[in-house]
């Protein structure tokens, strides 16, 4: 019963919080709409015309040469990029006629950035009336309102930080975010295969994503691949995390002598270019490589340990060799994290008498976990999409009872087959998705229930 009331208070309490929120904002657009002075509504209408009105020229000419910018963009280009961004086009071209179709692919992207556009206007649009209105109420208090040098001054003053993070928010727009926004939109149509340019590409809801999920070799290749992904991830991290954490134990013993020296050769190993540990890996394992000839020396065949019937030999030379670039790293972290641990604790701990391993299960690892488990997530995430293992080592080997793909490939490398090599586009833009979606799943699922999350103070 009392849970019952408890849901029922927090629910009311809710609604109050819904409930207000919405009433600020019709209180709010009654007070820009209704209530506000003339240069509101002037600057409603017409952008920058209330500043103008208020004798800040310059501001007020800087909105009006934004609106009409934005105005001969939306007559010119702008509408007719929206359109093509719906219709991708209506007419195909034809090189042996000489027809110059539509680029649906350009028709996209063009109307992705007129959309970013509208966006932005949308923000100055916001910006012109908060500032108009706030020359009103600094006219209201009867304050001098500052000349627009003197503005820009105090702009910087007051928030430098927005105009510092303006430039890297811009360059992290276009260079990343853009094309992830492009990637999704991909992902929706049958671009692809014969489907490309000057051909027409259409929107085809989700029927990539039923094409990977339900159909013939592609639902097959997925659902392997994505079980072989899912254990090389755990077993990866597991391997390189406790291996780190072991090495970094080991050296951190008073008995071990020649700490530095021993510490050199896992940090030389981290230091080197990872494809050209990979490519000594794959020289090491291939039939001319030291190994085989060392088995042919003492009468034996040699062994395909990378070959396209490798099977499970293949999958362990992975195993390790993601372990020899990737344990260092994690030997570094741990090292650092245990030179800050209490040594108070073992001391109480051994006089009541805890053993070694019953000191390294309570104190230890609970320490180290909750300290490193936002890495600890970060690594699980690296290698779910550890592209350079398998590219490197078994690179453009295709096993029967696989689409495009070996029995080796994690689904960042049947990704890179279906749209660099194979131009499956829609269908690879769909598998991207489906990886960010079940990484975020389950990053944010560990996350929010590890102690890192729940028990913050815990450990200061």
């Amino acid at each position: 019963m009392e849970e019952k009331k408890l849901d029922s208070i927090e629910k009311k309490l809710d609604n109050t919080e819904k409930g207000k929120r919405s009433g600020r904002l019709i209180s709010g657009l009654k007070a820009v709409l209704v209530d506000s002075t003339w240069p509101v509504k002037l600057s409603l209408v017409v952008m920058g015309l209330g500043q103008i009105v208020r004798k800040q020229v310059i501001k007020g000419l800087l909105y009006m040469g934004a609106l009409a910018a934005f105005v001969i963009y939306m007559i010119n280009n702008g509408i007719e990029d929206i359109k093509g961004f719906y219709t991708l086009g209506t007419v195909e071209g034809d090189p042996w006629l000489g027809t110059v179709g539509d680029d649906s692919v350009m028709m996209m992207l063009r109307g992705i950035l007129a959309f970013v556009i509208i966006g932005i206007f949308l923000m100055l649009y916001k910006s012109n009336i908060n500032d108009i209105m706030e020359i009103e109420k600094r006219l209201s208090e009867g304050k001098k309102l500052p000349g627009f040098v003197k503005a820009c001054r105090n702009f910087m003053d007051r928030k430098f930080y927005k105009a510092a993070l303006t430039p890297p928010i811009i360059g992290v727009m276009v260079f990343n975010v853009l094309p992830i926004i492009f990637m999704i939109f991909i992902a929706f149509t049958n671009y692809g295969g014969d489907i490309k340019p000057p051909k027409l590409i259409d929107w085809n809801g989700l029927g990539n994503f039923r094409t990977i999920l339900t159909i013939g070799k592609l639902k097959d290749t997925f659902f392997k691949i994505f079980r072989w992904n899912v254990v090389w991830a755990v077993l990866s991290t597991l391997i390189n995390y406790f291996g780190g954490l072991f090495l970094a134990l080991l050296l951190n013993k008073k008995c071990v002598k020649g700490k530095t020296f021993f510490r050199v050769f896992p940090i030389m190993a981290y230091a080197l270019p990872g494809f050209i540990t990979l490519l000594a890996f794959k020289f090491m394992f291939s039939y001319g490589g030291p190994i085989n000839y060392y088995i042919t020396l003492n009468g034996a065949s040699p062994v395909g340990f990378l070959d396209i019937d490798a099977g499970i030999k293949a999958r362990i030379i992975g195993l390790f060799v993601n372990a020899w670039i990737s344990i260092p790293s994690s030997m570094l972290l741990a090292t650092g994290i245990l030179s800050n641990m209490n040594t108070d604790l073992y001391e109480a701990a051994s006089i009541d008498g805890a053993t070694k391993w019953k000191q390294f299960t309570k104190i230890t690892l609970p320490f180290v976990i909750f300290s490193t488990t936002p890495v600890l997530i970060t690594t699980f995430i690296g290698n779910f999409n550890n592209f350079g293992i398998f590219y490197f080592l078994r690179g453009h080997i295709i096993c029967d009872g696989y689409f495009l793909a070996s029995d080796t490939d994690l689904l960042i490398n049947w990704l890179y087959n279906l749209s660099i090599d194979n131009e499956y586009y829609g269908i690879g833009a769909a598998l991207s998705l489906i990886i960010f979606i079940i990484i975020s799943i389950v990053s944010l699922s560990v996350y929010v229930r590890s102690a890192a999350f729940k028990k913050e103070d815990t450990f200061r």
